[in-house]
């Protein structure tokens, strides 16, 4: 075969490959970042889950300092009473929707850091969450994020497109930065689009194009290869077939299915290091309710669902 002809295939090859796509992401911005450790490499680092309640939480109704006799004077109709808190040290106690989160503590696997925010006094919950997520106070000239700068500064080898995700269809500000981070909706997306007898052809062509001729054994060339290993990797935990562990159950909504994706890269071992999940609808204002019933007990009654089910999905992997 000449050179005219080789490059003639070629594009005609590409060209009829154009047909198909990589859904959730685009393919010739991350197939050369792709990184998979060799078997004999360090174990495997920590891994921080970011959960964002949109809106902003009141700290009070799910955390509950109740025996603070200042806390029923001011809250006459929404304070949780004493007899309904499920106590933690005697002073604090959770909201009593969030009791899959009371083994956690028990367990000693819960810490609650109390009354921290912003010191920024800006009454916008729009600026409050921004600052948040850059991680500086009344200035949004940055426009990376906290856990994008974080990112930075680590030594890190980990060059997978999945070192950093973001649950959703947009990428939350906090993992902006310089370290590519993904905005990924669902891993069920995450595949070759196209017909089925195309995707193989095509998937099988790309792999000779990069192991057979010049371009074999080149970095390049192991890198692709190992792209397609990873979305064969995500397709053999094909989210519609992933089961919980240890009798975990998440709820059947968008955050639920959020950690429980998030759950799912952890145990496929993709390499991340970071995920944010949001969970909206914590501006409540007047529409609070009381305790026992209404928008909060029921906000406060899924983030413990989802986040209990987190945790005992993946109690075996919990120290990382």
């Amino acid at each position: 075969m000449n050179l005219r002809s080789s490059v003639s295939s070629r594009r005609a090859f590409l060209h009829r490959a154009g047909v198909l796509s990589l859904a959730g992401l685009s393919l010739p911005y991350w197939m050369p970042r792709l990184f998979f450790a060799p078997p004999d490499s360090p174990p495997r680092g920590d891994i921080l889950v970011c959960v964002f309640q949109r809106g902003g939480m009141d700290g009070l109704s799910a955390v509950v300092p109740y025996t603070e006799a200042g806390y029923h004077d001011r809250r006459p109709t929404i304070a949780v009473p004493d007899s309904a808190v499920l106590d933690l040290d005697g002073q604090f106690g959770l909201h009593p929707t969030m009791e899959p989160l009371l083994d956690v503590w028990q367990e000693k696997d819960l810490a609650i850091v109390h009354a921290a925010g912003s010191p920024d006094p800006t009454r916008s919950h729009f600026d409050a969450m921004d600052y948040m997520e850059r991680g500086t106070p009344g200035e949004k000239q940055l426009q990376t994020g906290w856990i994008g700068r974080h990112l930075q500064t680590l030594a890190s080898e980990n060059e997978s497109p999945f070192r950093a995700v973001g649950m959703g269809a947009m990428l939350q500000t906090s993992l902006r930065g310089p370290v590519p981070a993904l905005a990924l909706q669902s891993i069920a997306d995450f595949h070759l689009r196209g017909r089925e007898e195309e995707i193989a052809e095509v998937q099988a062509t790309l792999e000779r194009l990069y192991t057979l001729g010049d371009g074999a054994g080149t970095a390049l060339a192991q890198q692709a290869i190992q792209t397609f290993d990873a979305i064969k990797l995500l397709e053999a935990a094909n989210p519609l077939q992933y089961e919980p562990q240890h009798g975990a159950v998440y709820p059947d909504d968008e955050f639920g299915l959020g950690l429980r994706q998030v759950a799912q890269l952890i145990r496929a071992d993709v390499g991340l290091e970071v995920a944010c999940v949001d969970v909206g609808g914590w501006d409540t204002h007047e529409s609070m309710g009381t305790y026992d019933e209404g928008r909060m007990a029921g906000l406060l009654q899924n983030l413990a669902a989802a986040l209990g089910a987190f945790y005992t999905d993946l109690q075996d992997e919990m120290d990382r």
